[in-house]
């Protein structure tokens, strides 16, 4: 019966017509063939990157990245994905710039969060897992009467690769390829690239004295100056691994009144057992402020340092124009990749290396165990270790500014590219977004 007014429908249904057939219209569908080639300064040799373009064995000069920008490769760069962090250097001024620009992609995160130089390193996160039912959405899971979880399984976090896991080793060149250290201190880089030389030169004095003063101050630069090592665990078997936390490191009669010089010989090694013990209490030391403060330099630093570490940083990405930013996100995407490894070889001594490491912000790019000084074996020596280290079936990837890393690298026929520009980093960056290295 008919309620509330409503129509009263007839009891029985009528029987829908007969269907058509529904004609299917097949459409085809394809993805445009597109082919996208670089030019490489990649030197070929038995270890040489395959690539689906041919390389040229001719150390190139980067002319075709004169002009590189993201316009040219529109296909690739999606503008909603990608914010240009170059900056010519008509529109830079300190005041435009208040902290180093981040770096994009849609695949990894932001590479300095906190938008500060002291967050600006290479550290590389994955992207969150979705929730897992029943406990990010909040669903109570089901116990047994055993009390055991039921439907879940314990999240462990996956283990770095093992060396022998490694596929592809990019050894990297420190001073004017990743960092514009020296050439500020002799002009070379304000003579080349047009720069104000007087405060070219004022700012390379101020990031050498903050070097200097946190090798000497924190990393025991005084005491193993003359025990150079090329390794922070070179001394590492004379540790009996007794607790330093409450080591006086300044009464334990490490240095002689002659001083440590005469102690210490070719690496480090003499000077009896007891003083070799304390010669790696103290490396121990430096390996343990390294990992607890690579990403905390501020911390390290304290204040008022940490504020003039700070604004020291920010005018040398204005002088470099977003030099050290460019070399960052090459490092990041090579962090962000399961079986690649960043290592690090200069030629600076190990305690001031890892001071410039910390101050320019690479702590997380470099663990301190990728980190040789040349000092005093060369390169050819250091090349040497990593490729024993990593094994023979890696390929190494050699990437420098200098010619003893370029002969070393043809020496050993691994890829060599050089870094004489920021557009050599640029397209490095490029080069590695494709995936040709």
């Amino acid at each position: 019966m008919a309620a509330y007014g409503q129509t009263q429908y007839s009891p029985a249904l009528q029987p829908a017509g007969p269907y058509t057939a529904y004609t299917h219209h097949a459409q085809g569908y394809s993805m445009p063939s597109y082919s996208a080639g670089i030019s490489s300064g990649i030197f070929q040799g038995t270890h040489a990157i395959s690539s689906s373009t041919p390389f040229n064995p001719t150390q190139q000069e980067f002319s075709a990245y004169s002009s590189y920008s993201q316009s040219q490769y529109s296909p690739y760069y999606n503008s909603h994905h990608y914010n240009s962090p170059y900056i010519t250097s008509s529109n830079i001024s300190p005041a435009a710039i208040t902290a180093p620009l981040a770096y994009q992609h849609p695949e990894h995160p932001v590479m300095m969060p906190n938008h500060s130089p002291e967050s600006h390193t290479a550290d590389y996160n994955p992207p969150p897992s979705p929730p897992t039912p029943g406990k990010e959405e909040g669903i109570p899971g089901r116990r047994g009467s055993d009390s055991k979880l039921r439907g879940r399984k314990r999240v462990i976090e996956p283990a770095p690769p093992l060396d022998s896991d490694i596929e592809r080793v990019f050894i990297w060149d420190l001073d004017e390829t990743i960092i514009i250290f020296h050439s500020l201190l002799t002009g070379t880089f304000s003579s080349r690239f047009g720069k104000d030389s007087s405060k070219a030169v004022s700012l390379g004095l101020w990031m050498e004295e903050m070097i200097f003063n946190l090798s000497d101050s924190r990393l025991f630069f005084n005491d193993l100056e003359e025990c150079d090592q090329v390794h922070i665990d070179d001394v590492a078997s004379d540790d009996n691994g007794q607790d330093l936390s409450t080591y006086n490191f300044g009464s334990d009669g490490f240095q002689s009144p002659a001083g440590a010089g005469s102690l210490c010989l070719g690496s480090g090694v003499h000077g009896g057992v007891d003083w070799m013990r304390k010669l790696a209490f103290r490396y121990r030391r430096v390996k343990e402020i390294y990992n607890t403060y690579k990403n905390n330099v501020g911390g390290l630093l304290g204040s008022p340092k940490r504020e003039e570490w700070l604004q020291l940083r920010r005018e040398m990405e204005v002088l470099t124009d977003l030099w050290l930013t460019q070399a960052l996100k090459a490092l990041a995407l090579i962090n962000s990749r399961p079986n690649c490894v960043n290592v690090l070889v200069t030629t600076t001594q190990l305690i001031p290396a890892l001071s410039k490491v910390l101050l320019y912000g690479l702590g997380s790019a470099f663990p301190i165990e990728n980190i040789y000084s040349a000092t005093k074996t060369g390169k050819e020596s250091c090349f040497e270790r990593v490729s024993q280290r990593f094994g023979r079936r890696a390929v190494y990837v050699v990437i420098g500014d200098g010619a003893e890393e370029e002969t070393v690298a043809k020496k050993k026929n691994m890829p060599f590219w050089r870094v004489s520009c920021r557009a050599d980093l640029e397209a490095l960056s490029h080069a590695l977004e494709m995936d040709y290295l």
